[in-house]
């Protein structure tokens, strides 16, 4: 008895604590964009036939089950068929969903309708983290989870948007059109922002196309939402839509940004501002597998503590496998990820933290050296091939 009453006020306290019921969604946000609004309202229509199917029906059931039961003496009614009724029962669900399908019909044409997008921008899926290309301003990134690690092994108190934090946001005009074209690089992901009205899956070998127009600056969150492996919790979306000048002044930072980064590339940099980039480089794209700690998670993800890549020789071997990768494990390539600078930062940091102390450094010209050697191999290779074709 004593643990029936305490199952119950646990119950009461969760269903009725203004925390939850201030977090609790019981329906879908109508959301700041044509189309998700027009999704809200096809729903809302939806959802009300139903309830009015619903009523209807359950109405019917119950008036019958009271007022002719057997102890009441209602004697049932000897027939096989009813021809007029079997035409009524298969007209009227037949008009319903004549109705229904009508505005449902509008809506999916107007969801598939990307032309006069005035920005486009690819999203690619990776584990575990988006690739944004705007194709037509040219600036490209990547955008990790940026919530502290701290947060996630409670060591501190979580943030209002705990997991929903990235390092960099998708920034879009308002009142525009933009157009997404989504794919992804290695496995099964899903790109949806709940207040867009936008969940498209992210298929290798496939491109799927959304668009939005939002209506209202502000910041606007999403998951990954396709189970994409160990990490898939950990692959947040943030839209920040922002006025014009606000977007083409970002747009000039971000190209502002790539000149200074090739630009330091091609100088060499000090112990200090290696560690420094490399251990936030490290966090954003190597601790979700390799562990904070670099204790990793064998067998699949290897520790880094006192690796023979990262304290063994020749350094090339360990730029080289955090360049290409290592095929058919879970280890992915960076070439495509990160810049000479990021990846001379991050081995630099991995081959001098958590004791490792080799006191070796690596510039961006050591990253940019076995670049050239891969590219020039796969020409000789692709040379090769076509003079035995």
């Amino acid at each position: 008895m004593h643990k029936i009453l305490k199952t119950l006020f646990t119950l009461i306290l969760f269903f009725f604590s203004p925390l939850v019921l201030a977090e609790m969604a019981l329906n879908m946000p109508r959301g700041v964009t044509p189309i998700s609004k027009d999704i809200y309202d096809l729903h809302m229509v939806i959802f009300w036939i139903c309830v009015a199917i619903g009523v209807g029906v359950f109405s019917v059931m119950i008036y019958s089950l009271m007022y002719h039961r057997k102890s009441k003496g209602a004697v049932p009614a000897a027939f096989h068929e009813h021809m007029s009724l079997e035409i009524l029962w298969a007209v009227i669900p037949f008009v319903i969903l004549v109705v229904m399908a009508i505005p449902a019909t509008k809506v999916l044409i107007d969801m598939h309708d990307t032309d006069d997008a005035a920005v486009t921008i690819k999203i690619v899926g990776h584990q575990w983290k988006w690739e944004y290309q705007y194709l037509d301003q040219g600036v490209q990134f990547y955008s990790n989870l940026s919530t502290p690690f701290d947060q996630i092994h409670n060591n501190v108190k979580k943030d209002p948007h705990y997991l929903l934090q990235v390092d960099n946001p998708v920034v879009v005009p308002v009142h525009k059109k933009v157009r997404f074209l989504v794919t992804s690089a290695d496995v099964v992901h899903s790109w949806w922002v709940p207040e867009l009205g936008i969940k498209r899956d992210a298929i290798p070998g496939f491109i799927h196309e959304a668009w939005a127009r939002v209506q209202k600056p502000g910041t606007y969150r999403g998951q990954c939402a396709e189970l994409c492996g160990v990490n898939h919790g950990f692959m947040p979306i943030v839209v920040q839509a922002v006025s014009d000048d606000e977007f083409n002044q970002w747009v000039a930072a971000q190209m502002k940004q790539a000149k200074q980064a090739a630009e330091a590339s091609q100088k060499p940099l000090t112990r200090e501002e290696l560690m420094t980039m490399g251990k936030k480089v490290y966090e954003n794209n190597c601790a979700a597998c390799h562990k904070v700690d670099g204790q990793g998670m064998p067998p699949v993800f290897p520790p880094m503590r006192g690796s023979s890549v990262a304290v063994g020789h020749p350094v090339s071997r360990h730029i080289s496998l955090v360049l290409h990768g290592v095929p058919n494990t879970a280890m992915q390539a960076f070439a495509s990820q990160l810049s000479d600078l990021e990846l001379a930062a991050v081995i630099t940091y991995e081959r001098n933290a958590w004791g490792n102390n080799t006191g070796e450094l690596v510039q961006p010209k050591d990253v940019q050296d076995l670049r050239a050697v891969k590219k020039l191999t796969r020409k000789t290779n692709e040379r090769r091939n076509s003079s035995n074709s």
